[in-house]
């Protein structure tokens, strides 16, 4: 029978599909597991205003992790 390299292939395919997925969106309190941060990214904005920023990390186990959240653009550090 050929279900060996079906198997395989479908695994494979899910393990790529998988790498192309979103970031998670942060709820409050959602519980984080953070033993180190990667990157964060942030779009670039002259304005202040409220963006969507991600940041990657690895959890306790040492998965890797992508998270989004909400929070003020950098260009609100220099207005008053």
């Amino acid at each position: 029978m050929k279900i060996r390299p079906f198997l395989l292939t479908t695994a494979l395919a899910c393990t790529a599909f998988a790498g192309l997925a979103q970031a998670v969106p942060y709820e409050y309190g959602m519980p984080l597991q953070v033993a180190k941060v990667v990157s964060l990214t942030e779009p670039q904005t002259q304005e202040c205003k409220v963006i969507t920023a991600d940041m990657k990390y690895l959890d306790n186990t040492g998965k890797p992790e992508e998270i989004s959240y909400r929070k003020l653009s950098d260009a609100c550090n220099f207005q008053n």
